[in-house]
């Protein structure tokens, strides 16, 4: 059984840095490009990074780039987000997901993500 669980989120301020984490369990992901989305109160979730577990090429949302870094241990099987320069509109759950897509084609979207963890929460205070 293939689990995701998430941790590292909590309350913080503006111009704040945090430190997310994501252990997988349950399966190899050899060939997955794994990924960390995220949805606002009343808002869809989005993406936000990704890392193609093969070669570790990343890429990010417009929004967060330069600011966050993605990253995975793959002896720990875990994925990370380091958040650097928090802004309150960074606010939302943050969600780890595993997603199995052709090499030339990036993740961009929730639909093409086939695991997920449950969560946790970041808020940013101004």
């Amino acid at each position: 059984q293939v689990q995701l669980v998430e941790s590292g989120g909590g309350l913080v301020q503006a111009g704040d840095s945090l430190k997310l984490s994501c252990a997988a369990s349950g399966r190899t992901f050899i060939g997955y490009t794994m990924g960390w989305f995220r949805r606002a109160p009343g808002k869809e979730r989005n993406f936000v990074a990704a890392i193609r577990l093969t070669d570790g090429f990343t890429y990010y949302a417009d929004s967060v780039k330069g600011r966050f870094a993605i990253s995975r241990d793959v002896a720990k099987n875990t994925l990370s987000l380091q958040m650097n320069t928090l802004k309150p509109e960074d606010t939302a759950m943050y969600y780890c997901a595993a997603c199995i897509v052709p090499r030339q084609i990036s993740v961009s979207r929730e639909g093409q993500c086939n695991y997920w963890g449950q969560g946790t929460q970041v808020t940013v205070s101004s």
